[in-house]
């Protein structure tokens, strides 16, 4: 073969390799920025990843998605932050479990130059790029409003809600009690128990709320497993007259509302919430500011409203390009 083929084939040769190798530079190079919910098991936090994994693509970092076995255990989520924070990846992306507990990683992650947005519930601590939460104080006072009128003003309501520490859901029963305080002063507020997410723990709960006030009128589930375990506990009393206001959606508390069981849901935007948070991210680590405080969304929705296209979209998000068969449900 002349030598002028020979050069060509191996000048050839030698870009191919440069160009595979710069290829694997930039693959090796993108950013991963780390993302940590209060749990993973349940939908909302599902579509919350979907949502967070598209933006991601489109700012070109990778996502690192790791969270605690239980929506409780604010230690565990301890131990995931701060090994993300000793790895030096390139931000933080964070639902807090406990707003305390939460609190010293996150300063620390400011000292140690990696930037935080915290989304979903606050947290006792300013050392944050942006925050990106449903309003849940207007939350509770959609379903404050929402009781009290099917109620007609009167009668008896208990709440069940998360855990303490919790400040998303703490809001939520904040609103809902000065709402139903300021504009249907006839309901009384009869009690209020912590399920800790725990499906039968709820069901116990509500069905010995029940016992205790057989005049009860309605209740507030204020996130999905108290909900779930309050919509269980009036099935198991065939209880249908109590008017349960929801917080969260499963596929099971949809068709509760289809049959009656639930009277409303109060519905977050959890991948325009994961979406947002990863945006803010993204946008920070192109040097641009995001907004300090971005609100994701949230509305009331009745069994009326099920068959709305927007509603439709918003309950059965496509996660199948993101999640892939993850997605399925």
């Amino acid at each position: 073969m002349p030598r002028s083929h020979l050069t060509r084939r191996a000048l050839l040769a030698s870009a191919g390799t440069a160009a595979v190798a710069l290829s694997g530079c930039h693959r090796s190079s993108q950013r991963t920025v780390g993302m940590v919910p209060k749990g993973s098991s349940n939908l909302f936090w599902q579509t919350v990843h979907a949502g967070a994994l598209k933006a991601a693509r489109e700012f070109k970092f990778n996502l690192e998605w790791n969270a605690p076995s239980l929506e409780t255990d604010s230690s565990r989520q301890v131990e995931i932050v701060e090994s993300m924070i000793n790895r030096r990846l390139a931000g933080l992306i964070l639902a807090p479990v406990d707003r305390k507990a939460l609190a010293g990683v996150v300063d620390k992650a400011a000292v140690q130059n990696v930037p935080t947005v915290i989304f979903d519930s606050a947290i006792d601590s300013d050392k944050m790029i942006s925050y990106v939460a449903t309003d849940n104080l207007a939350g509770g006072r959609l379903a404050a409003r929402r009781l009290g009128e099917v109620l007609a003003g009167k009668g008896k309501v208990a709440i069940l809600g998360f855990m303490l520490g919790s400040a998303s859901t703490m809001e939520r029963e904040q609103g809902f009690q000065q709402e139903l305080a300021k504009s249907f002063p006839g309901i009384a507020m009869v009690d209020l128990r912590f399920s800790n997410s725990d499906r039968s723990v709820a069901m116990a709960l509500a069905e010995n709320i029940m016992t205790a006030h057989p005049d009860l009128g309605g209740f507030f589930a204020d996130n999905e497993g108290s909900s779930t375990g309050a919509a269980r506990a009036l099935k198991s009393r065939n209880a249908k007259h109590i008017k349960l206001v929801a917080f969260d959606t499963t596929p099971q508390l949809i068709d509760d509302l289809r049959t009656g069981w639930l009277d409303s849901i109060v519905v977050q935007a959890p991948f325009a919430m994961g979406y947002k948070a990863a945006e803010a991210m993204g946008l920070h680590l192109q040097g641009k500011k995001p907004l300090a405080h971005i609100d994701s969304g949230v509305r009331l929705i009745r069994s009326s409203d099920l068959e709305a296209p927007d509603v439709k979209e918003l309950l059965n998000p496509d996660l199948k390009p993101y999640l892939g068969n993850r997605g399925a449900a």
